[in-house]
C-alpha cells in the first residue's frame, strides 16, 4: 500500500511489492466474554432492589441483555424513548453510525423499566435521561445521565456480588442475549435486525452456542 501511494504520487514508476499478498485473516468468533442464561438470571435476581439505584442497575443490565443494546445506546436513552405502541412498550435505541433501532420490550424488561421509572418518579420528564447517575452512596439519583464508565463499574460490582467468576463487561450482555435468543430457536437474520447489525456475519460473531463442551465429553480423555 505504501508503494502504491508512491506510484500515485509519481515518486517511483512501479510497485515492486505488487505481487505480495498479505496473510489471510478469518475470525469466526468474537472475543467478548459470554455467560449462560442461568448466570444472567442469577445476576438480575441478586440485585438489591430496595433502592431506586438497585432498580436502575437491574433495568440497565436488562436492556443490554434483552434488547441486545450497546452500552452507548443505553446511556443515551431518554424517558421518551420508552413508549407504548401496538399494545406493547417499545425502546428507541440510538446505535452506532446514527442508526435508530426501535424494538418491543420483553415482558421482563418492561416490568424492570416500569419499576425503575416509578421509583425514580421521572415519567413526566420526557426529555430527561432514562438512566440517571447516583448521588454518592445516598441511594438516590441525580438529574444527569449515567456515564459509560459508571455502568462498567456497576457491572463489575454486581457481578462480584452475584459470585460470577467469569470476567465480564457491558458487551457481555449483548452477546449473551443474542446467544440465548439463537439457542431458543431464533433466526440469525432476525437477531441481526434486533442488534442493529448491517451484516449477518457480525451477528454471527456473537453466536456462542458452540462454546459449551460437556464435562462428560472431557472425561472421555483416558490419559
Amino acid at each position: 500500500m505504501l508503494f502504491d501511494w508512491f506510484v500515485t504520487g509519481q515518486v517511483i514508476r512501479s510497485n515492486p511489492a505488487h505481487a505480495v499478498r498479505g496473510p489471510r485473516h478469518s475470525v469466526s468468533k468474537g472475543a467478548t466474554a459470554v455467560i449462560s442464561s442461568g448466570e444472567a438470571r442469577e445476576l438480575l435476581d441478586s440485585m438489591n432492589t430496595a433502592t431506586v439505584v438497585g432498580l436502575r442497575d437491574r433495568a440497565i443490565v436488562a436492556v443490554m441483555a434483552f434488547a441486545f443494546a450497546r452500552v452507548s445506546a443505553v446511556i443515551g436513552l431518554k424517558v421518551e424513548d420508552y413508549f407504548p405502541q401496538k399494545k406493547r412498550w417499545w425502546l428507541r435505541l440510538r446505535e452506532k453510525n446514527g442508526k435508530v433501532n426501535e424494538m418491543p420490550c420483553h415482558y421482563r424488561l418492561e416490568a424492570y423499566l416500569d419499576a425503575c421509572l416509578a421509583a425514580a418518579a421521572i415519567g413526566e420528564d420526557r426529555k430527561g435521561p432514562l438512566f440517571r447517575a447516583a448521588i454518592g452512596r445516598t441511594g438516590k439519583l441525580s438529574g444527569r445521565g449515567v456515564g459509560r464508565t459508571d455502568v462498567w463499574y456497576m457491572v463489575q460490582r454486581r457481578a462480584l456480588d452475584a459470585g460470577l467468576e467469569t470476567e465480564i463487561g457491558c458487551h457481555t450482555f449483548r452477546a449473551t442475549g443474542i446467544t440465548d435468543y439463537l439457542t431458543n430457536g431464533g433466526k440469525l437474520e432476525i437477531a441481526q435486525r434486533m442488534a442493529g447489525h448491517s451484516n449477518a456475519k457480525t451477528t454471527g460473531l456473537y453466536d456462542r452456542r458452540n462454546d459449551d463442551i460437556s464435562v462428560s465429553e472431557v472425561e472421555r480423555v483416558g490419559i
